[in-house]
């Protein structure tokens, strides 16, 4: 059984060295090599491969883009993420999405071809250095997302980020199309909910459940005041 391929990357010399080294393998073919997104969601709508090998880094819009949009529309194509280095976030975004593989560059060839046919198999393939504790992560903030979503409203959730994002009710207010004195009152009934006493405390419980990326903890809740600021 022959194992279909498109190729995406904006480096021609890399698109040159993946279809080498897949064109050695009998069981793998390529159909299409792309430079940009716009060529490779045509490619995997037009040949539908079982594996699409995709740069994270393309041009905008980007490698989780173009993985977001083929998986919207539903193709049985399976993804394999290819990237210089991982970023958490970006790791945690693209299992959230589906993906079936993410591997780094600089992986040995013959790895990466039992990569691609482990994803065809119906495996999933990831950078282990990185993906323990990125699926850790994602599965803290789905417990997380759970838990609040039950203790609060939407509308309180969104107010929860705002707050740890480190706006002022004023800037809360003018975001969310409500009144000063409305924050104060939906961050009062927060506060009760969750039996915390300030804004400090809710960007922590935000930070814990998942709500905010942890990196955010130095840039906002080491500066933020102990106490709601007056109105």
């Amino acid at each position: 059984m022959t194992i279909s391929l498109v190729l995406a990357d904006d480096h021609p010399i890399v698109l040159d060295g993946l279809e080498s080294l897949f064109g050695q393998e009998p069981d793998l073919k390529v159909l299409a090599r792309c430079l940009n997104a716009e060529d490779t969601l045509r490619a995997v709508r037009e040949h539908q491969p079982d594996v699409l090998i995709l740069d994270l880094n393309m041009p905008r819009p980007g490698g989780l883009a173009v993985l977001r949009k083929v998986t919207k529309e539903h193709r049985s194509t399976r993804v394999v993420l290819l990237t210089d280095a991982l970023d958490e976030e970006e790791l945690i975004e693209a299992v959230r999405l589906g993906v079936s593989g993410v591997v780094l560059k600089e992986m040995a060839p013959r790895l990466f071809v039992e990569c691609v046919r482990k994803v065809y198999a119906g495996e999933r393939w990831v950078e282990k250095r990185s993906f323990g504790h990125a699926l850790e992560t994602l599965l803290r903030r789905e417990a997380g997302l759970r838990e609040i979503t039950g203790a609060l409203t939407s509308r309180e959730i969104e107010l929860v980020r705002q707050v740890a994002a480190d706006r002022s009710n004023k800037e809360i207010a003018e975001r969310l199309f409500i009144s000063e004195g409305t924050v104060k009152t939906h961050l009062h009934n927060i506060y009760e909910k969750l039996r915390i006493k300030n804004r400090r405390d809710l960007t922590r419980y935000a930070q814990d459940k998942g709500l905010i990326p942890s990196s955010r903890r130095s840039r906002f809740s080491d500066l933020l005041p102990e106490n709601d600021p007056p109105a």
